[in-house]
């Protein structure tokens, strides 16, 4: 029976149609239509399988290999209208196949099942998605670092509770962020590795009894191999919730970064000029110049979140294997992506053209006694044990707070109030230059550290950068000899 129009696959069960409002409510082509490539890439794959393990005739395969391809082409040119009367894409797909060819379209479907077949999709799509999403926090860190190459010896305040704690290099503190990004890329690529295994084959929930070539169809969409359990394959959708949890770290790194660019635009830090192409007015204002892009970056960085949180509710109670609650795993992924992506190349571009106050970073370095860890470890040196020496600088800090001077300002007499052990070079030890350079520990912030970390880092993308061009490498060339060959 070939399958009209209007009709669902499945209607040969039921003596009457579905209510309309039954149709609105169960589509899912708003969204899954966002699929429609990879589902003819799943059936180019699957009927290319079928025809070589002798399960449907070569000339039904040849035609619907045909069939496919016009679609395909029908699709890059952006004349595929989907039936809305129709429930989702995979239906819309197959049923203008049986229109296109005839009969023959009627046995694409042997040996799989919608289920199977909709992860497999899905997987499809989500693999891509994820590379460009690697790619677009790669830009970032690429900003971070250039940030970072180009102000290696500016010296503004490290913060603790936002309270100044210690001096660090601008170039220490843009490298921060790099490396956190850099993890967020990287959870991305170990979640595509676990993600990279096909279901299709698995049919509905069990198998089949057609004496079908798992292995070939994976090969023949790039991935791994195939999934190991038909029921884990077309029930779980934990690949979902790992991406939309990746995401969401994204996000938070995005989050954390914009507010630091907030702050330090502001009329009291000072401390950046957001360019004036990522920047709005205000309607009442004229003064106004608003860091408009970073603030909607963090409040779009909730919504991710939150498709974190809808993806967890939704699979936390289903029992094995399908159910149709798993049809609302697409938007919230799908979405958390997108926003994830368009963020981060904005954030690029806001990053890359950030102005430098370097006078006034050190002028904020200079205040709030923030070499005050540098003078207690002077006297270590001296022979205090540490504990006593932090006391001594408290004593010397609350002296200053009272008459209103900095450490640096004091007298070797008066330092000598609190130890008797201070002596000249105190004041070398306590120039914030010096604070940073000392600190040349493996991961610290003097600037001969700084070069050893972005060196490491652009290692690092230049690394994601090759894993990325390789994996849509290979997943192009899958394309090419199924559409070619």
């Amino acid at each position: 029976m070939i399958p009209m129009a209007g009709k669902a696959l499945w209607s040969g069960r039921f003596k009457e149609g579905m209510d309309d409002s039954t149709l609105e409510f169960t589509s899912s082509l708003d969204v899954d239509s966002k699929m429609a490539f990879y589902d003819i890439m799943g059936s180019l794959a699957h009927v290319r399988m079928l025809k070589a393990c002798k399960i449907i005739p070569a000339e039904d395969a040849d035609s619907i290999v045909g069939g496919l391809k016009k679609l395909a082409h029908q699709l890059e040119e952006g004349g595929l209208d989907m039936d809305y009367s129709l429930e989702d894409v995979h239906t819309n797909m197959e049923v203008k196949l049986t229109e296109m060819i005839g009969p023959a379209g009627g046995k694409l479907h042997t040996g799989r099942s919608r289920n199977d077949q909709v992860a497999t999709d899905f997987k499809m799509y989500l693999r891509d998605a994820v590379l460009n999403a690697v790619e677009a926090v790669n830009g970032l860190i690429r900003s971070l670092q250039d940030v970072a190459n180009g102000n290696r010896d500016v010296i503004l305040p490290g913060y603790t509770h936002m309270q100044h704690a210690q001096p660090v290099t601008l170039a220490h503190h843009m490298m921060a962020h790099a490396f956190r990004f850099g993890r967020d890329a990287d959870r991305f690529l170990d979640a595509f590795e676990r993600m990279n295994k096909c279901p299709l084959g698995s049919a509905a929930l069990a198998g089949t009894t057609y004496p079908i070539d798992r292995k070939m169809t994976s090969d023949l969409l790039g991935f791994r191999d195939p999934t190991e359990n038909s029921m884990d394959s077309v029930g779980s959708r934990d690949f979902v919730t790992e991406i939309a949890f990746d995401a969401s770290m994204v996000a938070i790194s995005l989050s954390s970064l914009c507010e630091e660019l907030i702050l330090w635009n502001s009329q009291e830090f000072k401390y950046i000029e957001m360019d004036a192409r990522y920047s709005t007015g205000s309607s009442i204002m004229p003064q106004k110049k608003n860091p408009d892009i970073a603030e909607l970056t963090r409040g779009k960085t909730g919504g991710v979140i939150g498709s974190l949180v809808a993806m967890l509710m939704t699979t936390k109670g289903l029992p094995l294997s399908y159910n149709r609650d798993l049809q609302e795993d697409k938007k919230p992924v799908m979405d958390s992506l997108k926003t994830v992506i368009d963020c981060t190349r904005m954030m690029a571009k806001v990053v890359s053209t950030i102005k430098i106050n370097e006078s006034r970073m050190l002028e904020a370095t200079n205040s709030g006694f923030i070499n005050a860890t540098d003078l207690a470890d002077y006297l270590v040196t001296k022979g205090v044990p540490f504990r006593e020496a932090h006391g001594i600088v408290g004593e010397t800090v609350r002296y200053c707070i009272e008459n209103k001077i900095s450490l640096d300002n004091l007298t070797l007499d008066q330092f000598r109030k609190f130890s008797p052990l201070v002596d000249s070079d105190v004041f070398s030890a306590i120039a914030v230059k010096n604070c940073v350079e000392r600190r040349d520990s493996y991961g610290g912030t003097s600037p001969a550290s700084t070069d050893v970390e972005i060196t490491l880092s652009m290692q690092d993308s230049m690394r994601r950068e090759e894993d990325v061009r390789m994996k849509d490498q290979l997943i192009q060339s899958c394309w090419d000899k199924l559409l070619n060959e």
